[in-house]
């Protein structure tokens, strides 16, 4: 018994705490994300993702596990990609395109959202606890999640919408550096380049929340 107290005792209660703060938000996160490129597909005419039951507000549908683990310890890491067949859609390009961008739009309106919420607690009299650190944690991930996910390198809805914009003789040389996109995301991590890029888009959302709060 006195060794489960002493390690009962020895828990850090903050860091769990945060850890589960950022879990739920991430799970959050990553739901509405993958759940509006449904949308946005369904709306330019591919029914794949509604087929796919990937159009719901369940996470357990849309969350790749190592993914997940990825997004909580180290702060990068993904959902499992909705499924998007372009053939479906009159301008398979462009639809491509709406596509992509929706996922980041969701993570921006969601950041929003979580501001809003934060600033209503405020003015409720509320300046710490539980809801409160859960909306600085909405807040943050929202806005690195879809800072990352605009960088313009495939898979990323970044690479997509960029795919979108370019001749097609560069969009196809484009789309063969795809498969090395993830390595060329953790070699951006590892030399420190990563935090170049996101930085603009985490000075806007600390301007944008504080214009907010």
């Amino acid at each position: 018994m006195g060794y489960l107290e002493n390690l009962w005792n020895a828990l850090d209660f903050g860091s769990l705490r945060d850890m589960v703060l950022r879990l739920v938000s991430v799970f959050l996160c990553l739901t509405v994300h993958e759940t509006c490129h449904g949308l946005a597909a369904l709306a330019l005419g591919d029914p794949t993702a509604k087929r796919a039951r990937r159009l719901s507000l369940n996470p357990l549908r849309h969350i790749d596990w190592f993914g997940l683990l990825m997004m909580v310890t180290v702060g990068f890491g993904w959902a499992k990609p909705v499924p998007v067949v372009t053939r479906y859609m009159r301008d398979p390009r462009w639809g491509m395109v709406w596509v992509a961008a929706a996922g980041p739009a969701a993570n921006f309106l969601q950041g929003v959202f979580w501001a809003i919420l934060f600033k209503i607690l405020l003015l409720a009299g509320l300046r710490g606890g539980f809801f409160i650190d859960m909306c600085l944690a909405g807040i943050s991930v929202n806005f690195i999640l879809m800072a990352l996910n605009l960088l313009p390198i495939l898979p990323l809805d970044g690479g997509r919408i960029l795919n979108g914009f370019l001749p097609y003789r560069w969009s196809v040389q484009f789309e063969r550096v795809e498969r090395y996109g993830i390595f060329i995301l953790l070699v951006l991590m590892a030399t420190g380049l990563l935090s170049y890029f996101l930085q603009p888009f985490l000075i806007f959302a600390n301007w944008f929340v504080n214009l907010i709060v």
